[in-house]
């Protein structure tokens, strides 16, 4: 049973692939056929790519849809969404598309489906451009199963840029509702750690480089916290290619957590990559925010869907966070107020309350 077909501005704010996640999710958790125009219109190579393209496909497998226009390039798609299905899911960019985007476009549409989902996807682990995996086990998982769910996420294998060949299984049962969360509070920083990778032919020195770079950076703000960045050298069974990197992770005492992550690249040494991750890790925690700015955009769709009022507490509100906003309100209906903080001490902070009047889906199958 399908109402008036939805249509969608793929140029719109961010303009690339956020937008196509978003509305494709909410199209299927809706019930609402979508057409979507100019995809990815201010990108350098416009149009779908093959992550954007897998992701598409695989939820339209995951209801049973209808998808037209999706080839590489294409910058019109519409589809068409049935009823989503539990079971097993496949989906591989053969490229090092990232997995955690598969994920994104994913896990809204089967917390609502009929039965448990096993979700195999397949792409780059540790991507550019998007969160790498252990930011998804290690932040993203503990934050967003706040919302009332849990999933379980095995790495069978990491994959790097440019080949990818990771693999990731995603298992999840679905709810009959999702809860609102509040997470305004940020508490205090009560421990940093994190994890530093080399994988393939990569010397293990350069994890040792790189996290000792980190600690060095975060003990300058942190200076009694013990910061414990572990350097790991990946098993060649379970990592594909070459890559490095790392995570550093803040935890508070309130149960935030919020992360810092960098890539390694040719010709860039560990000690700056290390840095980099620090930096940006003690950047999110000067705004005193309780969510990092990774996160933000990533839970608003599950803010929309839930049931009542969720409030987080951010940072300077990304474009793909007003993004998600705009897509969340013309599709769902939610409704979104994004003020400052006027919390005290928050004054000379960059620091913003994002409220949302969730819908309530509710699982039609449970």
């Amino acid at each position: 049973m399908a109402g008036p077909r939805v249509d969608v501005d793929g140029g719109l704010l961010e303009g690339g692939g956020q937008i196509l996640r978003v509305s494709t999710a909410l199209s299927c958790l809706l019930g609402l056929p979508l057409r979507v125009q100019k995809i990815r219109a201010g990108r350098s190579t416009p149009g779908l790519r093959p992550q954007h393209l897998s992701g598409l496909e695989m939820v339209r497998d995951l209801c049973g849809g209808h998808l037209e226009g999706a080839e590489i390039g294409s910058t019109e798609i519409t589809f068409t969404p049935e009823k989503i299905k539990g079971g097993t899911h496949t989906a591989d960019t053969k490229t090092a598309g990232s997995v955690c985007l598969l994920l994104q476009v994913s896990m809204p549409c089967v917390l609502f489906a009929a039965s448990p989902s096993e979700l195999r996807l397949k792409g780059g682990t540790n991507a550019e451009m998007a969160p790498q995996i252990d930011y998804t086990g290690m932040v993203f998982k503990p934050m967003v199963e706040k919302f009332g769910f849990k999933f379980n996420c095995d790495i069978k294998t990491r994959g790097y840029y440019p080949k990818g060949g990771g693999e990731v299984i995603v298992q999840m049962s679905p709810v009959k509702q999702l809860n609102p969360i509040n997470l305004t509070d940020r508490g205090s920083v009560t421990k940093i750690y994190g994890r530093a990778f080399v994988a393939g032919v990569l010397p293990f020195k350069v994890a040792k480089e790189m996290a000792a770079a980190a600690v060095k950076c975060v003990r300058k703000e942190f200076r009694d916290l013990y910061v414990n960045i572990q350097p790991v050298q990946e098993p060649r069974d379970q990592a594909f290619g070459n890559g490095s990197g790392l995570i550093v992770i803040a935890e508070t005492s309130t149960g935030c957590l919020l992360a810092g992550s960098s890539l390694g690249k040719r010709g860039v040494n560990a000690d700056k990559v290390g840095i980099e991750a620090a930096e940006m890790l003690l950047a999110n925690l000067r705004h005193g925010g309780a969510v990092d700015e990774h996160l933000q955009d990533q839970l608003i769709i599950f803010m929309a869907l839930a049931s009542g009022v969720s409030r987080i507490k951010t940072g300077p509100v990304t474009l793909h966070t007003q993004t998600a906003i705009h897509f969340a309100e013309q599709l769902a209906k939610a409704k979104f107020t994004v003020k400052k903080s006027e919390e005290e001490g928050d004054a000379s902070k960059d620091a913003y309350i994002i409220e949302c009047q969730g819908i309530g889906m509710t699982n039609p199958n449970l």
